[in-house]
């Protein structure tokens, strides 16, 4: 499948802080990234989105230097994640899914804590403590045991974690797992200030359309394969018209009778429902009702959207139940290494 991509990402650029060459890994005999290759760009906010085993968290492990590659590379400012892990640790900070803080121990000591493991001692470690807590809007907090925070004063705390050593580059892994609409708008916009006012490189995972449509540009994965590179708005853009959904008592009978009579392509989705794109969609509609009367039970029309984008490049809603758990299993097969 051919993927288009908006600014030659696949080729080194003077900008480039990551890049991303032809990387696959297999678990078994299933393909976890099969030759993706993508660009990040420096004060970027970027994604990896896709649903469960798409490959995202494989691609995530990668680069925070969890495990090689099969084959390919990937290069963090200029460090192979291979050949030099060592390198990269120092340039990223990383922000797991799942919670890493100790609950047993304050704000304040968990960052002291982090600063040792990175060689960091002294007033200078006292002062990123203080710079990191004030940031976070935790300084009023620093000696209260993180057990008595909130998921979403948690989530700031790993944050300050991930940023103590100064990282130009900032992986995270599902950021907004368990944070309530408030925590998650405050996380969004502390991740663009980061952008914004200090050059911060972002790669976030997630399978969130909403939270998708915030990153500046997007690699959508589906079962290992990069099926689309670019901003949100140019990927939706690609999708003609409106996005006009069916529900029918015989769907395949009805999607080759709509192609038939008004020349367009109806695909019967994997969920059983009719789907068309056209401009004008609510009037063509009624043209398609008329014509069929007593075979549709239920219509519904919408502008396009990143599963839209998603449908189109391959031909399946972004969940189904082909998603058979890869990355679930990746976890258990990391765990046995460890």
């Amino acid at each position: 499948m051919q993927v288009a991509e908006i600014d030659n990402s696949g080729t080194a650029v003077p900008d480039t802080v990551i890049q991303i060459e032809g990387l696959r890994h297999q678990y078994g005999d299933r393909l976890a990234l099969n030759g993706v290759s993508f660009g990040v760009k420096r004060a970027e906010i970027f994604g990896l989105l896709g649903p469960n085993g798409s490959g995202k968290t494989t691609m995530f492990r990668i680069l925070s230097t969890l495990m090689l590659p099969g084959a390919g590379r990937a290069l963090i400012l200029g460090h192979d994640v291979s050949l030099d892990p060592s390198g990269v640790r120092r340039q990223i900070g990383v922000v797991f899914q799942s919670r890493s803080i100790d609950v047993k121990l304050s704000a304040e000591e968990n960052l002291i804590h982090v600063g040792h493991l990175y060689g960091i001692t002294g007033s200078v470690l006292k002062k990123r403590v203080a710079e990191m807590l004030e940031r976070v809007s935790l300084t009023d907090r620093a000696k209260d045991r993180a057990e008595s925070f909130s998921g979403g004063m948690q989530r700031r705390l790993e944050l300050a974690k991930g940023l103590l050593h100064h990282p130009q580059v900032l992986l995270l892994d599902e950021p907004s797992t368990g944070l309530d609409p408030g925590a998650r708008r405050d996380l969004w916009q502390y991740l663009q200030v980061l952008r914004d006012q200090e050059g911060v490189s972002i790669i976030v995972t997630t399978h969130l359309m909403e939270e998708a449509e915030k990153c500046d540009r997007l690699a959508i994965l589906s079962h290992g394969n990069l099926v689309g590179l670019g901003t949100p708005a140019q990927l939706k853009s690609e999708i003609g018209g409106d996005v006009i959904l069916l529900d029918a008592r015989d769907p395949q009978k009805l999607s080759l009778a709509i192609t038939s009579r008004f020349g367009v392509e109806a695909v019967v989705l994997d969920d059983g429902r009719i789907r068309i794109e056209r401009e004008a969609g609510h009037r063509f509609i009624t043209d398609v009702v008329e014509a069929f009367p007593g075979e549709i039970d239920g219509v519904g029309v919408s502008k396009p959207t990143l599963e839209d984008v998603f449908i189109r490049r391959t031909g399946h809603r972004f969940w189904n139940e082909d998603a058979q758990g890869l990355e679930q299993r990746a976890n258990e097969t990391t765990k046995k290494k460890h």
